[in-house]
């Protein structure tokens, strides 16, 4: 017998009863899954990141062999280029010994020739250090008595001679070029004294010639401060350090011939303000897209091998074909304005400056031509603006920094990278992989004091050791400056 129309009315009735409350089960789960596939997008992308589409050091890309971008080969034979200097192994022009081999008998006859005078038929020469040992310079003060009045006086030693016994500046100087100039861990530095001096420093003397040497630089570091605040161009960047083992930020500010060290337990506005350099900058400053620094009233310029590696992970990751195109740009616009400077101009020539402008825009605009319209279901979801793709940041931003990218168009003394920065840092970096992290507040304000000084007098032509020889005298080399 048959259903009759109330009953089936009624079964239909339930099972859309049913379906409604499994539809209702099911939209979070929808919601969930569409979280959990962004959120896996989210790690593969930040897995396929290296150092050639981010700004991770290449050090953690492995084993295998990146893929190069594609580049014009430039036609030079590997090694020296034409015009190199070169360093070649030459004589002295005044030997410090000099050792004659005479013959004692004639070959021919064998007759004497120990009283003949000869002459030099050729010459060569050993270069080499002579043994290292510790001198002992003793200083006497001596009595002497008066013959008229009979009062004794006693002589007085030099400033420097102020204990018993102590260490001199050379030997302080060579611990130190060893511990900052060449990074090796405090206990290394004594194993090395050691066996080129035939005598054990502690550890603990190490650090204090340390913390002497940074009080010694202050007013050096100092000067080094006030002079690129008044630079036509400064680089700026900050790294992460270890200190206590906990996270701390190194900021480094630097130019051609300077460069200044400083940390602090953050990183932002905050900390560049009580550094004190950026906020008295009014030339260029190059930097990367860190906002921090937008906040200063100087010009400012990106970082091209930055946006390089941002275009080259978007392309690599969102497979969108401007992204190549602005990379190739980007790379292009480097190499023509190298060739702009070997002739020696001072900017682009306006003809070529426009199409380069052009060539700019052109690729942003298919950029945000081919970006998919925000999801219409996100609508009113949640308050605030909504997240956007990594390639729709990239284009915002260089399309809101367009002048500080093409900024060397109109001078080509603004170079295309922060290398500068990066080179300033890169032992800092060293470093950490050494000591893994710095176990006092002194001890990390002693290194960016005295790689500050280092690093200035390296860039300024200054040896090393020379320069912490004068330091451990208590003169500091002066900084040399000249508007650039």
């Amino acid at each position: 017998m048959g259903m009759t129309q109330e009953e089936e009315l009624q079964a239909l009735r339930e099972e859309n009863r049913l379906l409604k409350a499994l539809v209702a089960e099911l939209l979070p789960m929808k919601e969930q899954l569409a979280q959990a596939t962004a959120r896996i997008k989210e790690l593969e992308d930040r897995l396929a990141k290296d150092s050639r589409t981010s700004s991770k050091p290449p050090s953690s890309d492995g084993l295998g062999r990146l893929p190069r971008h594609a580049r014009c080969p430039s036609g030079k034979r590997p090694g020296g280029q034409e015009g190199h200097p070169g360093h070649t192994l030459c004589m002295v022009e005044q030997p410090d010994e000099v050792v004659s081999h005479r013959p004692e008998v004639c070959r021919q006859c064998g007759g004497d020739l120990s009283a003949v005078p000869g002459s030099v038929a050729e010459r060569r020469q050993v270069l080499d250090v002579p043994e290292i040992r510790l001198l002992a310079h003793e200083h006497q003060i001596e009595a002497i008595c008066c013959p008229t009045c009979h009062t004794t006086s006693l002589g007085s030693f030099p400033a420097p001679v102020s204990a018993p016994v102590h260490y001199g500046p050379h030997l302080q100087a060579l611990a130190f070029y060893l511990h900052q100039g060449q990074l090796l861990p405090t206990a290394r530095t004594c194993q090395a004294l050691a066996a080129l001096c035939d005598y054990q420093v502690s550890e603990a003397t190490l650090l204090q010639w340390g913390e002497l040497a940074a009080e010694r630089l202050a007013p050096t570091v100092e000067r080094i401060a006030d002079l690129i605040a008044v630079s036509r161009l400064q680089h700026g960047d900050e790294t992460g350090i270890r200190v206590y083992r906990m996270l701390h930020w190194l900021h480094v500010n630097c130019t051609r011939l300077l460069t200044h060290l400083a940390w602090h337990a953050s990183r932002g506005r905050e900390t560049m303000d009580e550094i004190g350099i950026w906020p008295r900058f009014v030339g260029r400053g190059m930097h990367d897209r860190f906002a921090s620094y937008d906040a200063y009233a100087c010009a400012h310029s990106i970082c091209g091998a930055h946006l390089v590696r941002d275009c080259a992970a978007v392309a690599q990751q969102e497979q969108q074909e401007w992204a190549s195109q602005m990379q190739d740009f980007l790379l292009d616009l480097h190499d023509a304005c190298q060739q702009w400077r070997l002739l020696h101009l001072s900017a682009v020539p306006a003809i070529e400056r426009d199409d380069w402008v052009a060539r700019y825009f052109e690729i942003l605009a298919a950029g945000y031509a081919a970006q998919p319209p925000p999801p219409t279901s996100a609508t009113g979801s949640r308050k605030g603006r909504s997240k956007q793709s990594p390639a729709k940041n990239l284009l915002d931003a260089l399309l809101l920094r367009a002048e500080q990218v093409q900024a060397l168009l109109d001078d080509l003394r603004i170079p295309f990278t922060n290398n500068q920065a990066e080179r300033d840092l890169r032992l800092a970096k060293v470093q950490q992989k050494v000591s893994a992290t710095f176990r006092s507040a002194t001890g990390v304000t002693a290194f960016c004091r005295i790689r500050s000084y280092l690093s200035t007098m390296q860039k300024q032509g200054r040896p090393m050791l020379a320069a912490l020889t004068a330091v451990f005298h208590g003169h500091p080399f002066p900084v040399a400056w000249a508007p650039e």
